[in-house]
């Protein structure tokens, strides 16, 4: 039995409502050895007195703001010390051998960065173990760009039963070898901090293809997440700055990590959805067109970041490219057969 330190990344902001069920879990876990880094962005409800009372002994940084999912995270990673580090929304609710699962499965493949659990989609705590619905079991790239949750909102019957090399892994319960996030990471930054949030785990997973990280999905790691935007969500039912940051990220993520090779090979798909995206937002989205804005005030940090990303790329274009699919793409772990 595997028995590293994990360390558990909590970034809270007005969290309390689903905090005591995810800490609770957490207790409930058979893997023991684990630590837990809290990182309040300026809660105004009583998130940091139910971490305290559940888990007195927890690291708890405080920031007078609140500086975003990724700063946060990379915050916590800096205090950790463990050798792998796992991001937790506080609206998962994970299974007791949740921890138990993803540390076997990491340490199937030492080229493994990130690992993807099976999350199932629920609208309350009171569903924990009774949902079928899938949430998410790792992360797809399709030909325009677009990045989905595999299987979101499919019935599970079984079809996400083996072991798997995906491309990516959701952020609400991902696992990652901590060796891969500091390779990956740029001036210290391992979550891109222009991303501010959303769209950030598509970031560091491609990165981590890029860099010769693989991505494995584990389908004996399962959670429950209560998910609130969902992929068949209406932009006009989604919070305006969650639609400003995601365009803005959409760009920023493909500046920096598309190939040259890669970028003609899908131009067109590309250009169209592009194209899609930035007619939206002028004619009908007017909220959302300060994301421009901040992508022409990130853009020479970004390109500087995309030559640090591309100095240390270790695999082909043709590699990569095969992971752009309009099917989610995945590949058999040698252990299935």
């Amino acid at each position: 039995m595997p028995n590293h330190l994990v360390s558990i990344g909590l970034v809270t902001w007005n969290s309390a409502a689903h905090l005591p069920g995810c800490l609770g879990a957490l207790a409930r876990q058979e893997y023991t050895n684990f630590e837990l880094i809290v990182v309040d962005n300026d809660s105004a409800d009583d998130s940091l007195e139910l971490v305290l009372r559940h888990y007195p002994n927890a690291k708890v940084i405080r920031n007078n703001v609140n500086t975003g999912f990724c700063h946060a995270h990379n915050q916590a990673i800096r205090a950790s010390k463990g050798i792998y580090y796992m991001p937790l929304n506080p609206d998962v609710f994970l299974m007791p051998d949740f921890l138990l699962q993803m540390t076997r499965a990491i340490e199937l493949d030492k080229t493994v960065g990130q690992v993807s659990g099976k999350l199932y989609r629920i609208s309350d705590v009171a569903e924990v173990g009774n949902s079928r619905i899938l949430d998410s079991v790792g992360m797809f790239f399709t030909p325009n760009q677009r990045h989905f949750d595999r299987g979101a909102g499919e019935m599970d019957v079984g079809q996400y039963d083996r072991l798997e090399y995906i491309f990516g892994v959701s952020g609400a319960a991902a696992f990652y070898r901590r060796a891969a996030l500091e390779d990956v990471s740029i001036d210290g930054e391992f979550f891109d901090e222009n991303f501010f949030a959303y769209r950030e785990d598509a970031d560091i997973s491609w990165r981590m293809q890029l860099m010769g990280w693989k991505a494995l999905y584990t389908p004996r790691a399962r959670a429950y997440h209560v998910r609130s935007l969902r992929g068949d969500a209406r932009r006009m039912d989604v919070d305006k700055n969650i639609n400003m940051h995601s365009v803005k990220n959409r760009f920023l993520m493909r500046i920096k990590n598309q190939t040259w090779k890669n970028g003609i090979r899908f131009f067109l798909p590309v250009f169209w959805r592009d194209l899609m995206v930035a007619g939206y937002v002028v004619l009908f989205e007017h909220s959302s067109l300060p994301a421009f804005l901040l992508l022409l005030r990130t853009c020479p940090e970004t390109l500087r970041k995309r030559q640090a990303v591309m100095n240390k790329r270790r695999v082909s274009d043709y590699y990569i490219g095969q992971w752009f699919n309009w099917k989610a793409a995945a590949f058999d772990l040698e252990e299935n057969k």
